[in-house]
């Protein structure tokens, strides 16, 4: 019975070549999207999950409630083991610590590498990545040991093994390479080259009030941590308070209100990549609401898919009438005919499942390109995808089938056989389906233009500063002394307008925090906050356009500067001073170092503007490690050259490293940029499934009308009278989804932005011009078959009737 039916099925869907054919485009399109989307949220769901007791990891965060909120992924380095000493239920816990860009030499060989951490030694053992070479227990277990990885093995040992080697570190010396793992899974929330073993550390003092160290637990599996979490006020006020008390000049009875305020709190291992999102984190994460939004347009996608085949089953079921007459005639039940018409809708869909992969292929390339992801073919290729593709084929093939087969099998015998069908439900049923089709389209459209919308608000927005041609010269700590003279001679080229020394620049994230209180108050009054720092010299201002409202610049003429502070607006507000002039008053930070107050300089993003400002302290620095310099040149290429030269000129240690300020800027919102184009790409799917769709509906009106279109012509009527009645009925069903579409992508998109500190407006045009972009689409659509029909002969027409 099975292989008639699928006999049958063939022959079916040999006979109606163009209906099948648009279905096989639309449904592969649909389950290539879907596949696709199936695999973001995959890689995105399934972070952390290499280690073999990823259950049992938590990290321990950091949230400071006093004042402004300040929230942290790392503690300091005392908190760790301090907490798996003092509570049951902890095995053990282990740390890591970023170095920051360092110097490495081997042999006449140096290079700048980024990503080097310390680790404890016991961190492979918690994080489990196999070794290539050396033991995984005793690798990072002396001083100046260096676990790394094979890529970085390969780029300054070759072919050669790197075990017993030595990399000579710029802050550290010879360190000798004790292991060698292949590499860190794409789908980690860290990723380093070289673990350096902690012991390397020289600490004079282990303390709990800082942060600094993204530290980890590994938790006994019937450990509740909850309960655990519940003790950790009981450790802050044994070891942080008198830390507190201590570095705030504070008696230890107002220290002990920290009690409240300095709160550490577990984030399971699995949970971090999505559901944490600092400033402070190893990497960006991702997010659980876009990998909500983007399985949602998976079963969207999906849908519409499966909309046009319901929509294309229903419109031709004039044509199989009389074939399920005569079957019913010759004894068929109706039973069998389900399973006819819902097996034919699962061997298309089979048949479109296997261009879907083809498409997956041609098409992951780009996929990687606009969602920043590492997918390979081959993921798609394992037995448990494939029964996965297996089973979405059968389950989307019965529900695109279902209603087609019951439409069908329930046809009267004796009306069919004289060529009656009654059409009013299914009308409804087309016209419903082409509503949802073009809302979604609608919608999609929508969701487009605000997500690009914010992100040119956000890049367009005004920063307070100027970015650019503004180029920063990085590790300029490597001219030593003679970083003042380095600066000199780029003030005398005529194409610099002005240079300053300093490794903290906007979005750059090169700063400390701390705890202040203004000292005229004194802490405990509410008015103590979080402030970040960064740390500038006496040009700092005029070269990023900065501006003062308030008070003086620092300038060499003052020696007291070096004790002076400039702080920003929000400062001024949190500290409860707005409605004082703050000029001359003396800000408190951590280890009672006192600021007095010189300048107020006008708020401006010095992080994302996707965050709110925060207070921030400008500290006058020496040799602070970077030049910052404002140029005025129409060939930057040419500039760079000369300064290149000028570098080498003056023989430091490491090569010649730069970026320029707006290209920093921009990659703050690389995420968006990734969201922007799936939305453009996912947009341009289900509009092309739904013009499918709406192809095909209308080539079959036009084939159903063509006798009556051929009378109208014959009495008169005109190409455009008979281009809108063809049209009419398709463009009025936009309409009703564009009113759909409206409200629903409004409300989402407002969900959206809600994440956005600052945020553009949802403008009223857009929804026009949504609507108007759909409208466009269906007329393009249909405009061939009601041309065909408009233009064709009348005579011709009714022969054909």
């Amino acid at each position: 019975m099975l292989k008639n039916h699928f006999k049958i099925a063939l022959r079916n869907l040999r006979r109606n070549r163009v209906f099948s054919l648009i279905n096989i485009l639309g449904l592969s399109t649909g389950l290539a999207a879907c596949l696709l989307i199936a695999a973001y949220v995959q890689e995105e769901t399934h972070y952390d999950r290499f280690a073999a007791r990823a259950k049992d990891i938590y990290r321990v965060d950091l949230s400071v409630t006093e004042g402004n909120l300040a929230n942290y992924p790392m503690v300091d380095v005392a908190v760790g083991p301090g907490i798996a000493a003092s509570l049951p239920g902890v095995e053990t816990s282990t740390r890591l610590s970023r170095l920051g860009d360092n110097f490495v030499r081997y042999g006449t060989r140096q290079f700048k590498e980024q990503k080097f951490v310390v680790v404890d030694s016991n961190f492979f053992e918690i994080f489990t990545l196999p070794f290539l070479e050396g033991d995984v227990h005793t690798a990072l277990t002396r001083p100046n040991s260096l676990v790394i990885t094979k890529a970085l093995a390969d780029k300054y040992f070759g072919t050669a093994s790197a075990l017993g080697k030595s990399l000579d570190l710029q802050f550290f010396g010879n360190c000798t390479v004790t292991g060698v793992i292949d590499k860190i899974p794409d789908n980690a929330h860290f990723h380093s080259d070289a673990f350096l073993s902690f012991s390397s550390l020289k600490f004079r003092e282990y303390t709990w009030s800082n942060v600094g160290f993204y530290t980890y637990l590994l938790l006994n599996p019937q450990t509740d941590p909850k309960k655990l979490q519940a003790r950790f006020p009981e450790l802050v006020a044994k070891y942080a308070v008198p830390e507190i008390a201590r570095d705030m000049g504070v008696p230890l009875a107002e220290a002990k209100k920290a009690v409240n305020t300095f709160v550490f709190s577990l984030t399971p291992l699995t949970a971090i990549h999505l559901r944490s999102d600092t400033k402070y984190e190893l990497e960006a994460n991702g997010s659980t609401r876009y990998v909500l939004i983007f399985s949602a347009l998976a079963v969207f996608i999906l849908l519409l898919a499966c909309a046009n085949f319901t929509n294309l089953s229903t419109a031709s079921a004039a044509g199989r009438g009389k074939e399920v007459g005569i079957r019913k005639v010759l004894g068929s039940l109706k039973k069998q005919l389900i399973a006819q018409f819902i097996t034919e809708s699962i061997l298309l869909t089979g048949f479109s499942m296997v261009l879907a992969f083809v498409l997956v292929l041609l098409f992951l390339p780009y996929f990687n390109l606009v969602s920043g992801k590492h997918i390979v073919f081959w993921s798609f290729l394992g037995f448990p995808a494939l029964i996965a593709a297996s089973v979405l084929t059968v389950i989307v093939g019965a529900a695109a089938g279902i209603y087609p087969a019951f439409f069908l099998s329930s046809f009267n015998t004796i009306k069919v056989l004289k060529g009656s069908i009654e059409g009013g439900r299914r009308s409804l049923l087309r016209s419903s389906l082409v509503v949802f089709q073009f809302a979604v389209s609608i919608a999609l459209i929508v969701a487009t233009l605000v997500v690009y919308r914010q992100l040119h608000f956000m890049q367009d927005r005004r920063l307070g500063y100027d970015k650019d041609q503004v180029l920063f010269i990085q590790d300029a700590n490597l001219l030593g002394n003679n970083q003042e003279a380095f600066r000199q001679q780029l003030l005398r080229d005529k194409r610099v307008v002005n240079a300053s020394i300093s490794w903290s620049v906007p979005g750059g994230g090169s700063m400390n925090g701390t705890e202040v209180y203004p000292k005229q108050a004194g802490p405990g009054n509410g008015r103590e906050i979080h402030a970040n720092i960064y740390q500038i010299d006496d040009h700092y201002v005029p070269t990023l356009g900065l501006q003062l409202v308030k008070g003086r610049n620092f300038s060499p003429d003052f020696p007291t500067d070096s004790s002076g502070v400039l702080i920003n607006e929000t400062a001024v507000e949190d500290l409860g001073w707005s409605q004082t002039d703050p000029i001359g008053k003396t800000i408190v930070r951590s280890g009672l170092r006192e600021y007095k107050v010189v300048g107020v300089v006008r708020d401006f993003h010095y992080l994302s503007v996707k965050e709110k400002i925060a207070p921030l302290m400008l500290l006058l620095g020496n040799n602070l490690g970077g030049i910052i310099v404002k140029i005025n040149s129409t060939d930057a290429a040419d500039f760079l050259r000369d300064t290149r030269q000028r570098w080498a000129a003056f023989s430091p240690a490491g090569p010649f490293s730069y970026f320029f300020l707006d290209d920093r800027f921009a990659s703050l919102y690389i995420s968006e940029q990734h969201t922007g184009r799936l939305f453009t790409a996912f947009t341009i799917i289900a509009i092309v499934i739904a013009g499918l769709g709406l192809f095909g509906l209308a080539a079959y009106m036009v084939g159903r009308r063509t006798r009556e279109i051929g009378i109208r012509k014959v009495l008169g009527a005109s190409i455009r009278s008979v281009l809108i009645l063809v049209s009419k009925e398709f463009l009025l069903l936009v309409g009703v989804a564009f009113l759909i579409a409206a409200p629903s992508a409004w409300w989402g998109m407002s969900q959206w932005l809600q994440e956005f500190a600052y945020r553009a407006p949802i403008s009223w045009w857009i929804f026009p011009l949504a609507g108007t972009a759909a409208l466009a689409v269906a007329v393009l659509t249909i405009s061939f078959q009601a041309a065909k029909a408009a233009t064709a002969n009348p005579v011709d027409s009714l022969r054909s009737e």
